[in-house]
């Protein structure tokens, strides 16, 4: 049994990493185009992700893809176009608090998993010289909502309430307990 990570994104497989579970990355190509409620979007985004990879891996093979979105005002903010809207973006999440969703989708065979996390986040107050500086960074254009928590964004959030993974990307501690569901130990060694 395989772990297959459905994603391109360096920060989750810098988490597989992190915890020990290693991991082949196939990436999906899957179709994004979605609308709906975000906790929905989220997952299946996933899912469609996993499904695209699935058939292109082995049977006894087991497939983790996920999907990260920025949601606030009613509105989801995905990954900026250009270096305005990465700078609206920050500006609409200056001093405030927004919700970040990442869904999962666990498959192994015809068993899945599907589920989606969410985590408040409470930026600071941020000036607009401080937006500018962290765009010029280039961290924001990959990212939903402009920024990533584990880097230089570190420096716009004032605190998190939830799981701090699932603003990364990927929450390992529910992802584990998926795996172990699906017949893999993430404690094990080798």
């Amino acid at each position: 049994m395989k772990i297959i990570l459905a994603s391109g994104s360096p920060r989750r497989r810098q988490l597989f990493a992190q915890v020990g579970i290693p991991c082949e990355v196939v990436v999906s190509g899957a179709d994004e185009t979605i609308s709906g409620a975000p906790d929905y979007q989220v997952r299946e985004l996933a899912l469609r992700k996993a499904c695209a990879v699935q058939r292109l891996v082995g049977p006894d093979d087991v497939i983790i893809a996920a999907d990260t979105l920025v949601y606030i005002d009613g509105m989801v903010l995905g990954k900026p176009e250009s270096p305005d809207d990465a700078f609206a973006m920050l500006k609409s999440l200056s001093g405030r608090c927004h919700t970040v969703y990442t869904g999962v989708a666990v498959l192994r065979g015809e068993k899945e998993i599907l589920f989606a996390d969410t985590t408040l986040v409470y930026f600071r107050e941020l000036s607009d010289e401080e937006i500018w500086g962290y765009i010029a960074t280039g961290e924001p254009f990959d990212k939903a909502g402009a920024y990533g928590v584990q880097d230089k964004g570190a420096l716009l959030v004032d605190h998190v309430e939830g799981d701090y993974f699932t603003v990364v990307g990927l929450p390992v501690a529910k992802v584990a307990a998926a795996l172990r569901e699906m017949g893999y130990d993430p404690w094990r060694r080798g």
